[in-house]
């Protein structure tokens, strides 16, 4: 099965990259939808989505933040139908190692923001940054290294998304949050945001399919 959340954000997100762009990838999400739906396993799941991005080299940047929904997608709801300690055996951790350099920082943001719904709250960027990731915990530094340009400039909630987009331009190449950076802070700014606002951060975006596909990903999982 395939978690609403997670349908609506392939949804979403092929949407936006077709509205963005200049290729019809909407038309392709009766295809992914029918990977994330299929009864695989995980790996047999992550081998038919990337022969799906293999298929279409045009959507080739959006690849890891789908491993990412279908990461997702196994713990809200293939895990139901395994051990209730799965996720703590051999197998999984081999898994785990075979998929170290899969994915993105999308996963933690996807994670923090069913935990939001879970308890109850609102999303809000420094909520994420210190009490979801504890960045300020001595033990999870990695976390601080990785978000240390989200850190420097949490200010850009407050600020017009041009600004927000001059700053994306400065992150370092190899920064982990780099492609992320821009969608994330707009995210933050306006949760709700509706079509009006989000023309105007599509006006400002970097790379429009990219930044507008995780945009509408993130709008799945409010």
């Amino acid at each position: 099965m395939t978690d609403l959340k997670v349908s609506l954000a392939v949804t979403g997100a092929l949407t936006a990259f077709t509205k963005y762009g200049s290729f019809d990838a909407a038309a392709l999400n009766g295809q992914f939808n029918t990977v994330f739906a299929s009864d695989g396993d995980f790996l047999t799941k992550v081998d038919l989505l990337d022969a799906a991005f293999d298929e279409h080299p045009q959507l080739e940047e959006l690849r890891e933040v789908f491993f990412d929904l279908l990461m997702i997608n196994f713990f809200s709801e293939d895990v139901k139908k395994l051990e209730d300690d799965y996720l703590e055996t051999p197998e999984w951790e081999d898994i785990e190692e075979q998929t170290l350099d899969r994915g993105t920082e999308l996963l933690n943001l996807l994670l923090y923001l069913n935990e939001c719904e879970d308890e109850d709250i609102d999303p809000e960027l420094e909520d994420y940054l210190k009490e979801f990731l504890l960045v300020d915990e001595d033990e999870f530094q990695d976390e601080y290294r990785i978000y240390e340009p989200v850190i420097a400039h949490q200010v850009l909630v407050e600020s017009p998304v041009s600004e927000v987009a001059k700053v994306a331009k400065t992150i370092p190449e190899d920064s982990e949050v780099k492609e992320l950076f821009y969608p994330m802070i707009c995210f933050f700014q306006n949760p709700e945001a509706g079509d009006t606002e989000k023309s105007t951060v599509a006006d400002s975006a970097i790379n429009k399919p990219f930044d507008m596909a995780v945009l509408e990903i993130l709008f799945s999982f409010k």
